[in-house]
């Protein structure tokens, strides 16, 4: 029997798991415990990825002694993108605090993240491992992954990929994780309009139990989701802007090189002066190349521009707020009214 957690807890801590039987007794007694000293309300909802050890029998028998448990469990492997997804779809808090299972995140830090999100009115907090219990083979790949993406979003931050975060819940509600855009998730709150993001350094804990369960192919995939989500925040609604502004430039570099190959031409034989075949220089293919590939990308973008046209999301705007002058007088009469 599944016990319901609470209406409107302070906090929801979203705990995304892959093969981590061992961990998740420790790290909920002690997530448990930090919440009942601070006398904050909660909800933790435990995202079982498909895991093939015994994690989902030591789930169910942790729901059985907290009523503050929900769990789900995925049918086979997604990856951890897919857990937040939807371990963010289920949250009720008004903070969520998402940290990983694997005993490398403390839970001493929730009560202040809670309070950056809460006092300081952060939209976003992430984790700052300044200190790291990593080989080199993780942490120099890591230093240059975190300052591309520095580079490329405009954000502060020293740790994109930490596990440990906290939102307002209105983030969580209104944002996409798919793919393996877990990463990137403080560049995908500033382009939804959330753009005081801060940073908070926390203690990084040396594994405890099992193995990691990422490769050096995420530094790959890493950079290739980077140039993905920049993209598809900047031009997923415009993409005629990019592909048509390069295959311009492109096809007016290449039809202006032609142009003057074809003048020098016309002068060495007005003159009277030998003058080599146009087809006889490189310039004449590099030009040619030019204009052909200009050709390509602004087709590219054209047709981009009719698929994003017809998407069903192309109107799909984040409003924050809408008044009326209804609204608004009723609001003002509220105030100006007397105290009981």
């Amino acid at each position: 029997m599944r016990l319901m957690s609470q209406t409107n807890p302070n906090i929801s801590v979203v705990v995304p798991l892959y093969d981590e039987a061992e961990s998740l007794p420790e790290l909920i007694a002690w997530i448990v415990r930090i919440m009942d000293e601070e006398q904050l309300s909660y909800e933790i909802i435990l995202v079982d990825d498909g895991s093939k050890d015994d994690s989902w029998k030591v789930i169910e028998r942790l729901i059985l002694e907290n009523q503050y448990i929900r769990a789900i469990k995925f049918r086979c492997n997604y990856g951890k993108s897919a857990a937040l997804h939807c371990g963010f779809q289920a949250v009720k808090g008004d903070v969520v605090i998402t940290m990983d299972a694997d005993m490398q995140d403390s839970p001493d830090e929730i009560p202040s993240l809670y309070k950056m999100i809460t006092d300081d009115n952060y939209d976003l907090v992430s984790g700052w491992k300044m200190k790291r219990y990593d080989p080199l083979s993780k942490t120099i790949p890591t230093k240059l992954f975190n300052a591309t993406a520095r580079m490329a979003s405009g954000i502060c931050l020293h740790d994109f990929n930490c596990g440990l975060k906290a939102y307002k819940k209105e983030v969580v509600k209104s944002i996409e994780v798919f793919g393996e855009m877990h990463r990137y998730i403080p560049i995908i709150a500033k382009h939804a309009g959330f753009l005081n993001i801060g940073e908070k350094v926390v203690e990084h804990r040396a594994r405890k139990y099992g193995v990691t369960k990422f490769g050096l192919n995420r530094f790959i995939n890493g950079f290739l989701d980077l140039l993905t989500i920049s993209f598809i925040s900047r031009f997923a609604k415009k993409p005629m802007h990019l592909f048509g502004s390069i295959g311009t430039v492109l096809f007016l570099i290449g039809a202006l090189s032609v142009g003057w190959l074809g003048i020098s031409k016309a002068l060495h034989l007005a003159y009277g002066t030998p003058a080599p075949l146009i087809t006889d220089t490189p310039y004449f293919y590099i030009a040619l190349t030019s204009m052909v590939l200009g050709t390509l990308l602004f087709v590219t973008g054209f047709l981009a521009e009719l698929v994003s046209r017809s998407a069903p999301n192309r109107n799909d705007y984040k409003i924050e707020k809408e008044i009326s002058s209804e609204v608004l007088h009723r609001d003002t009469a509220c105030k100006a009214a007397p105290a009981g």
